[in-house]
C-alpha cells in the first residue's frame, strides 16, 4: 500500500499519469486454463467463469454471449463470448461436458463478470463426461506465475 501511495505521489507531483496495477485474486479451491477461464469442480459438476486476471485486462465487460443449456462444450473450445469496452474474447471451456445451467444474470448485468468474477459472474454450470481433463489444468500457484510470466512479456 505505501508504494502505490508513494508512485501516485511521485507521479503526481512530475505530472505523469500513473495506473497502479495490483495483482489479481486467485482463489486456492479452483482450477484455471491457460486461456483465463476457471472451473470449480464439485463431485460431477463444474461451474465456469473468467478469471479476475482476465476481466482486469478486459475492463468493463458490456456484453456476454451464452450458451444454451443442453449445449456440448468441449476442453479448450470456444463456447462464448466476453465483450468489453475495450475488446471482444472468446470464452474456452476448461472442461467437457453438457450445459446444465447458464448464469442469466449475465444478460441484464455483465458488469458481474467485473464486480464478482468468481460468485455472481460466473457463466456456466457443466456436467462433466471427463473428470480427468481437470488434472491438465492449473492449480493456483502455477497460475499465478502463469499470469506474471505473461504480463512480464508485455
Amino acid at each position: 500500500m505505501a508504494s502505490k501511495l508513494w508512485a501516485t505521489r511521485a507521479a503526481s507531483y512530475l505530472k505523469i499519469s500513473f495506473q497502479y496495477r495490483g495483482f489479481a485474486t486467485v482463489i486456492k479451491d479452483l482450477k484455471y486454463a491457460d486461456s483465463h477461464e476457471w472451473v470449480k469442480v464439485e463431485g460431477n459438476s463444474a461451474t465456469v467463469g473468467i478469471t479476475d486476471h482476465a476481466q482486469d485486462h478486459l475492463g468493463d465487460v458490456v456484453y456476454v454471449e451464452l450458451p444454451d443449456e443442453g449445449a456440448e462444450v468441449k476442453q479448450g473450445a470456444s463456447f462464448g463470448a466476453v465483450e468489453s469496452v475495450k475488446a471482444t474474447s472468446d470464452i474456452n471451456s476448461p472442461i467437457s461436458g453438457k450445459v446444465v445451467e447458464v448464469n442469466t444474470k449475465l444478460n441484464d448485468s455483465p458488469g458481474l463478470v467485473n464486480a464478482s468474477p468468481y460468485e455472481s459472474g460466473w457463466i456456466i454450470k457443466v456436467e462433466i463426461n471427463n473428470a480427468d481433463e481437470v488434472k491438465s489444468l492449473m492449480d493456483p500457484d502455477q497460475y499465478s506465475k502463469f499470469c506474471e510470466e505473461e504480463d512480464a512479456k508485455h
